[in-house]
């Protein structure tokens, strides 16, 4: 019976497993793995706690980790299935967005850990090489997180002058899961593109309509882009011009800043309204 479900009904039930035990009812019988390789499975998962996945940053063996929050269990994926040398950018549902780094300029790709789906998304309308990246995922409100749709946008980098050589670019491109292609959404501040390429790590933090990356140009600062708007605005940051160490991550849906010097040790700020940074919690460097 199990063998002859059709594909509709077995999705709606692998939809429910975690990611190992997805991985494992792949490889039951050809008609399971057809089901579960014909679907994106962009939400697999979705009803347990988020894996955790790390990529050493020299990674000759082609190899992650990744831990088990439910079994406090780690595991090592072989990665050789993937044509290129990746380096992961974000995670999008239960999948993770991957950027080559067999390549100078930008070329992305999405992966399913545990199924070993992968496809490459399109190239962009603007070869550029180190420009900022961020995703947003589930912007339709879609009950069924499967359906949601995600964005990537694209900011900043340098790019082929009209005149020979290499020029920062002043423009931003998203990609949209919807319709399956790049699409130049404006310019942006010259001096925002030099910052975001330059001064940059590239990873972001999406808030209430707005993408942060922080930028480390003389003094830490955040930039913010509304989507909705395509409008950049700059936000100071405590302590920017002593911090030594600054990361921006997500916390209970806010951005939040971890930074601090090796004199005053670490400090947690979260944003609040205003563009206003409250301090969390404050700890010594031992």
């Amino acid at each position: 019976m199990w063998s002859n479900l059709p594909f509709d009904l077995l999705a709606n039930i692998f939809f429910f497993l975690p990611p190992d035990s997805l991985a494992l009812a792949s490889s039951v019988c050809k008609h399971w793995h057809a089901c579960i390789t014909s679907y994106p499975a962009t939400a697999a998962g979705a009803h347990h706690p988020p894996w955790f996945v790390a990529l050493p940053v020299r990674n000759r063996s082609h190899t992650c980790y990744i831990h088990n929050p439910i079994n406090h269990t780690w595991h090592g994926l072989f990665l050789g299935f993937l044509p290129h040398p990746i380096r992961p950018v974000a995670s999008i549902g239960g999948l993770v967005l991957l950027r080559s780094t067999a390549s100078t300029t930008l070329r992305l790709a999405i992966c399913n850990l545990f199924t070993k789906q992968n496809w490459s998304l399109p190239l962009l309308n603007i070869a550029r090489t180190n420009p900022a990246l961020g995703v947003v995922f589930g912007l339709d409100g879609s009950p069924d997180v499967r359906l949601s749709s995600f964005r990537v946008y694209v900011a900043g980098g340098m790019s082929e002058a009209p005149s020979g050589g290499a020029a920062y670019e002043p423009t931003l491109e998203m990609y949209d899961s919807r319709h399956g292609g790049w699409k130049i959404m404006g310019r942006m501040p010259v001096e925002f593109a030099v910052r975001l390429t330059v001064w940059s790590p590239n990873e972001s933090v999406y808030s209430d309509g707005v993408l942060y990356w922080i930028t480390s140009a003389r003094a830490y600062s955040v930039l913010g882009l509304d989507i909705l708007s395509n409008r950049w605005r700059e936000l100071s940051v405590p302590m920017a011009e002593r911090l030594e160490f600054a990361a921006l991550v997500r916390r209970n849906g806010r951005p939040t800043l971890v930074g601090g010097t090796s004199n005053d040790g670490a400090c947690i700020w979260e944003l609040g309204d205003g563009d206003r940074w409250g301090l969390i919690e404050r700890s010594q460097l031992n």
